[in-house]
């Protein structure tokens, strides 16, 4: 299987630059099981396609404004892309320079935050903030909401809210969870009101989710970490949930892949730690009976994870439909709802 078997053109102007007024608004296209034909939604519709019972799963990670700039020593400027805060005022990150920084240099912060470049391994810096304060504490101060390398405009006001899930709690991701970016809070309240129960995972987005795949063969990839944490409370309500005859529906494709860490013996555990899951077709997906997801990018991993759920085919017609019905693409785009290749 080949990176480039996941190819598909996609006209540049379907991209999606910025959210649309109201997050609900968004279309959503209904891919059933089977060969069912595909049906174009609302997003609000899903009131009418969840069921009492049902079980939506969100990842509640909250997204810190990890970029940041300076300069070198040798006063050269710098681009940080916090891709993981670390324990010791320590943290992993991506750094754009003209001359790449070596280790035991020194980074100034336009606050004056002084910064230590510990090592690198690959495109990672390993890096010490030399101050007392909180990491966070600074990234609140001084640092910028990293949008997506597709959207072509600086992050403004706006997007401090709007690229953040309405549930977001724990902070840590470098990216958002976009399928839950479509819930607000009337939409929550109207499906907990029918019957349709929640729960959460964490998993912090890294940078890595946007670094394009580089080997052909997709057995030569080998996946960025990240941390998640998945509770005893929601394993219970999972299987509860599938006792009872409801659906587990995994909202955006961190929550399956946290799911799919977390599985012992073909049912989903307590699991707290890093996962470098990589799933692609001919992985059997057994941790959701559904999915909401937005749409990803050509010869992504993202791309293969959904192939792998409802199958290959089935995902690139249905992108095809997306494209001929001028869906909007990518983390400020319209979405889908996904069931198994096969019909139960």
């Amino acid at each position: 299987m080949k990176k480039s078997d996941f190819h598909f053109e996609l006209p540049p102007e379907l991209i999606a630059q910025a959210p649309l007024p109201n997050r609900s608004d968004s279309r959503l296209l209904l891919v059933p099981p089977g060969d069912a034909s595909f049906e174009d939604r609302r997003f609000r519709d899903l009131t009418d396609l969840l069921r009492p019972g049902d079980l939506l799963v969100f990842n509640d990670t909250r997204v810190i404004p990890a970029r940041l700039y300076g300069r070198k020593q040798t006063g050269g400027e710098v681009e940080i892309l916090i891709e993981r805060l670390l324990p010791g005022q320590e943290a992993r990150a991506q750094i754009g320079a003209s001359k790449s920084p070596k280790p035991g240099s020194g980074i100034t912060l336009q606050n004056g935050t002084r910064i230590t470049v510990l090592g690198r391994d690959g495109g990672f810096y390993h890096l010490r903030f030399e101050t007392d304060e909180p990491v966070e504490t600074v990234l609140n101060r001084i640092g910028k909401l990293p949008l997506p390398p597709y959207i072509q405009r600086a992050a403004d006001a706006d997007d401090d809210s709007r690229y953040q899930t309405v549930f977001a709690r724990h902070a840590g991701a470098v990216a958002a969870p976009t399928a839950g970016l479509h819930f607000d809070q009337a939409l929550l309240a109207e499906l907990a009101a029918m019957g349709v129960q929640s729960g959460h995972v964490t998993l912090h987005v890294g940078a890595g989710t946007f670094q394009p795949m580089r080997a052909e063969n997709v057995k030569d990839h080998v996946m960025h970490s990240e941390w998640l944490n998945v509770g005893a409370e929601l394993c219970a309500r999972i299987q509860s949930t599938r006792a009872a005859g409801g659906r587990v529906i995994a909202v955006g494709t961190t929550v399956l892949r946290a799911l799919e860490s977390a599985m012992v013996d073909g049912e989903v555990r307590p699991f707290a730690g890093d996962t470098q899951i990589f799933i692609f077709p001919g992985y059997r997906i057994r941790s959701i009976d559904a999915l909401i997801t937005n749409f990803h990018l050509p010869e992504s991993t993202l791309l293969m994870l959904v192939s792998a759920f409802a199958g290959k085919e089935r995902i690139f017609a249905a992108y095809r439909h997306a494209v001929a019905q001028r869906y909007r693409f990518f983390s400020y785009g319209d979405a889908m709802l996904l069931f198994p290749g096969d019909a139960p």
